[in-house]
């Protein structure tokens, strides 16, 4: 677990109370802090209880006899703590929190500003940190790989994985790589990266911001919090040439540089190719060698739901790409095969599948599922075989038997889950289950 010293004795309300609530609850105590907590969810609630028995639930207010209340942050008189660390998954531009923590002067933060806030107390380290909208957590992956297949002790966390103060902090040398998603830059004021990335912006949770441009500058952060060091921002698309122009300093990168995927299975796709791109000059200004690098990207074995070979059947490829839940994010995938069969739908973000266009003459055919399968179905309808499916089991069953030898039944959703799945990663675990049980 990571702590720091310098939030001993400190007021802080943790608000959201699930893998990283709770981590950062456990991280704060073990500090010395005092945590006032809460989550909506009862089941939540008793979670934490079951973790933290001497919890006092004895209602709302500050206690300073007591190291963890269980209360409802907006009910209590906030003035002098030093920090709300909210979940991500809260919608602060509409969240009651935000209003009362700056009512009472407190600042809005997250798992990762405490964590920048203890990279002072822990032993000397690099941070390299990842954001865009599509990639990475593909692209952190395999930056841990290569570090680690250089022999240089590193961690990943952040947006992936297990929250980062719930892990061990690394020896001196080692190297945090973090995935950081818009939403956790917003909670996140001092975080100075060694190596900061961007990789791509396309619109995307835009029910948080207003407007696109604010989306964008909610990524752009990462380098205004770095006074120093390198950043890497991918041009390959007209957002990210802006903020590079912002950025002189930058080292640019493109995905049409790399020529040769073929040698590496688990990264295929122009997609992968950016992510591959990314990586290379990570590595370099990490200093790392570049036969280190070649061998790690032969030998890195991909992420599950992004891009994952399921299984072969009779020639007929079975791809899990649940993690695509927009329509920019699944279009690298129809790029990466040349016959598609595709699973499609759920909580559409957008209503077109224009970035998909360029693509749909590498789809044989396409399944639709969910709520947005009726109108994905009429926009396809025009270019190419639809069937409404409904749901996924019966998407594979039907795509399964119309495939050919050499086909490739790929789930590339480009929507959101939630109309059906807890999460993507729900989603893709139904659609290997279904694979598996085809006859």
């Amino acid at each position: 677990m990571i702590a720091a010293r310098a939030w001993a004795g400190r007021d802080f309300a943790v608000l959201g109370l699930a893998r990283s609530g709770r981590a950062t609850v456990a991280a704060l105590l073990e500090s010395g802090a005092r945590v006032t907590a809460w989550d909506e969810s009862a089941a939540a609630r008793d979670q934490l209880l079951l973790d933290r028995p001497s919890t006092s639930s004895g209602g709302p207010g500050r206690d300073a006899g007591a190291a963890l209340i269980l209360a409802d942050p907006l009910t209590c008189d906030l003035t002098g703590f030093a920090g709300v660390a909210t979940s991500p998954g809260i919608p602060i531009n509409t969240h009651p929190i935000t209003a009362h923590a700056a009512r009472c002067g407190v600042p809005l933060i997250g798992d990762i500003e405490l964590f920048a806030q203890a990279r002072a107390e822990l032993p000397p380290h690099r941070v390299v940190g990842i954001t865009g909208t599509n990639g990475k957590s593909t692209t952190t992956a395999l930056v841990h790989h290569i570090i680690r297949t250089a022999g240089i002790p590193t961690l990943m966390g952040g947006n992936i994985g297990l929250p980062i103060l719930a892990q061990t902090p690394l020896p001196a040398g080692g190297i945090y790589v973090l995935e950081l998603s818009s939403f956790q830059i917003d909670l996140t004021q001092s975080l100075a990266c060694d190596v900061a990335v961007l990789l791509n912006v396309t619109p995307d949770h835009l029910d948080r911001y207003d407007g696109f441009a604010a989306y964008a500058h909610a990524k752009e952060r990462l380098f205004e919090m770095q006074p120093a060091g390198m950043a890497v921002i991918a041009v390959d698309d007209p957002t990210t040439q802006a903020i590079a122009a912002r950025h002189p300093r930058a080292a640019r990168v493109s995905a049409g540089a790399v020529m040769d995927q073929a040698h590496y299975p688990a990264l295929q796709g122009p997609h992968n190719a950016q992510n591959i791109a990314a990586a290379r000059a990570v590595a370099d200004g990490l200093g790392i060698p570049a036969d280190a690098v070649e061998s790690a990207l032969r030998s890195y074995p991909g992420l599950p739901h992004r891009m994952e070979r399921v299984a072969e059947r009779g020639g007929i490829l079975f791809v899990n790409d649940s993690k695509a839940t927009n329509p920019a994010s699944a279009a690298p995938a129809l790029a990466a095969f040349p016959r598609i069969r595709w699973i499609l739908g759920g909580r559409a973000k957008t209503a077109d599948l224009d970035a998909c266009r360029p693509y749909f003459g590498h789809v044989r055919s396409a399944y639709t599922i969910g709520e947005a399968g009726p109108g994905y179905a009429q926009i396809l309808a025009a270019h190419l075989p639809v069937r409404e499916c409904g749901t996924l089991a019966e998407a594979v069953r039907q795509s399964a038997g119309d495939a050919e030898q050499g086909d490739v039944v790929l789930l590339s959703p480009a929507c959101a889950s939630f109309d059906q799945f807890r999460d993507f990663e729900a989603r893709g675990d139904a659609f290997r289950a279904a694979v598996g049980a085809l006859a």
